[in-house]
């Protein structure tokens, strides 16, 4: 099941999106009960993530591209909260 309660991980992932890609849709989704007993689950039920983001900054970028700047929005959130993280990353108007 995927929670869909706002923690503040999850939170301040939805922030530093907004202000740096100005998504016109933007869903941050939890996964961390998905992933119970695995690696990287460290009980703080914050630890894995699915991005589904949509931007105009996206136009003409290609996958790697748009990955990389989901990254750098996130910056050390990657590093010190989260373990994983799922990017669904399009431009307005792509299928």
């Amino acid at each position: 099941m995927t929670d869909t309660s706002i923690g503040p991980v999850a939170a301040e992932i939805e922030r530093r999106l907004r202000t740096a890609l100005n998504p016109t849709r933007l869903a941050v989704i939890n996964d961390s009960d998905k992933h119970r007993g695995h690696a990287g689950h460290d009980g703080s039920g914050e630890s894995h993530f699915t991005v589904e983001i949509e931007s105009p900054a996206f136009a003409g970028k290609t996958r790697l591209e748009r990955q990389r700047a989901v990254n750098a929005a996130i910056g050390d959130l990657m590093q010190e909260r989260v373990h994983a993280l799922a990017i669904r990353a399009k431009a307005p108007g792509e299928a």
